[in-house]
């Protein structure tokens, strides 16, 4: 399997249900970025009215997957991406639509490098949830690995 910056969305879309559940877009894919919104329906709301937390937590989540996909996908054939952990900080009220935006925590030709060594590389995603005004609502950091195949 692997996937190109083209069709990032649609492999998650086709392989994680959850995606497809929140409707998330996939509207930038690039091993540099990603950038995922979540669109603003009653279902997905809280008590308050704005997305619930755990629709923040998987749009962060999935658009940290994105870029993993976009920068890691020539890897496919011999490692899979794993999430280790993750941690969000919720910081303003988030009314309306919310978009994620994904950035590597380090250089991929570094995680890469690695693999090339027979290690296990961990590297962190950065992802910030940010409202239609811009403000951000939410901070998201996930730790992912490449495990290689056996």
């Amino acid at each position: 399997m692997s996937a190109d910056q083209n069709s990032v969305g649609e492999l998650l879309a086709a392989t994680v249900p959850m995606t497809r559940t929140l409707e998330l877009e996939f509207v930038e894919t690039t091993p540099e970025r990603a950038v995922v919104r979540l669109p603003d329906r009653p279902e997905y709301h809280n008590h308050v009215g704005g997305p619930h937390a755990g629709a923040m937590f998987t749009l962060g989540e999935s658009a940290s997957g994105a870029i993993v996909l976009a920068a890691f996908g020539d890897q496919l054939h011999r490692a899979v991406p794993l999430a280790v952990n993750a941690t969000i900080d919720y910081r303003k009220l988030a009314m309306g639509v919310v978009t994620a935006t994904a950035s590597l925590g380090r250089p991929a030709a570094d995680v890469v490098a690695e693999l090339d060594a027979g290690e296990r590389p961990e590297f962190p995603v950065t992802v910030d949830l940010t409202r239609a005004d811009g403000a951000v609502t939410a901070g998201m950091t996930v730790v992912w690995t490449l495990r290689p195949n056996a």
